[in-house]
């Protein structure tokens, strides 16, 4: 069984309990989550409630979810953006709002039941759950992403990755105004002590997190810049704006839930992807364009809306 402790902060008082839980649980249904406070799995202050009970400022919550029965995960019809295919590897680009793989009470709709229907030789390194996927970006980050057809590309991939030699670049609109022209964020990454859905910057049980940010363009109160890794932690870029006091405009974990722009999550969009082909060694190179939405808020931005 997996337990997690959540803190309500003042941000998130009188939001109905199973809408904070499913924005906060990446992956896992609303529906689901609902069923578990029905069976006393998820508790606030150590008592059962009910799923619209609304929280307040400093409510603990303890979320117990049950290890999933083995399941078969389904192919589904979808429309999938490929950038590259060959007998190895796929680079698909993401929209935002696609869950990368099935995970509790989540088994449909997601890129993994995609990927099934458009082809049945996909890596088994991850397991049933995760086939051909070596890498992922949030349900709420748009971009590219790398997906092994066999195990021997998964391996190759998963160095590169471990190397950190894959190049990742990334788009993202952050609060406030970036006066540097570039910077340099190196800071380890860890998980939070008290929420532990959430990563934070911390020398406890951490892991070194290196983050190169450049500005592209300000505006009256926010930044475009573009982030590039050189390590790849759980909300790496995330982390690291909020951090510097420049959180994702839209992120509901690390920044407000004010100002969003309209974005359905962070604004942020995987565009770039560098790597060495596992088979034939020869270096390849991709890149996405911003999303429309993305686009557009900046053209808005740009005009002084």
């Amino acid at each position: 069984m997996d337990i997690f402790e959540l803190q309500i902060t003042a941000e998130e008082n009188g939001t109905r309990l199973d809408s904070y839980l499913a924005e906060q649980m990446e992956g896992i249904s609303r529906s689901y989550l609902q069923k578990l406070i029905g069976e006393q799995l998820i508790l606030v202050n150590q008592k059962a409630v009910k799923a619209n009970y609304k929280v307040k400022t400093g409510d603990q919550l303890l979320v117990q979810i049950p290890e999933a029965a083995p399941i078969d995960i389904q192919p589904e019809p979808m429309d999938l953006d490929i950038v590259y295919e060959d007998s190895d590897l796929l680079i698909i680009n993401k929209p935002v709002g696609l869950v990368v793989h099935p995970a509790h009470g989540h088994y449909s709709g997601t890129l993994v039941n995609g990927l099934l229907a458009h082809c049945t030789d996909l890596s088994g390194i991850n397991g049933k759950m995760r086939p051909g996927i070596v890498h992922r970006i949030d349900k709420d980050t748009s971009g590219l992403l790398m997906i092994a057809k066999n195990d021997l590309a998964h391996q190759h991939l998963a160095a590169q990755l471990k190397e950190h030699s894959i190049r990742r670049a990334y788009y993202a609109l952050v609060q406030g105004v970036i006066s540097e022209p570039a910077g340099l964020v190196d800071a380890p990454i860890g998980r939070h002590e008290t929420d532990r859905k959430k990563m934070a910057v911390t020398l406890k049980n951490s892991k070194e997190a290196r983050t190169h940010y450049y500005v592209k363009e300000r505006f009256a109160r926010h930044t475009f810049i573009e982030c590039r890794l050189e390590t790849g932690r759980t909300h790496q870029i995330r982390v690291h704006m909020a951090y510097l006091g420049h959180p994702l405009v839209g992120d509901p974990l690390y920044g407000t839930r004010k100002n969003n722009l309209d974005f359905p999550g962070q604004a942020l969009h995987a565009y770039a992807l560098g790597f060495v082909h596992p088979r034939t060694g020869e270096e390849l190179y991709y890149e996405a364009p911003l999303p429309a939405h993305f686009q557009s808020v900046l053209k808005n931005l740009a005009q002084g809306d």
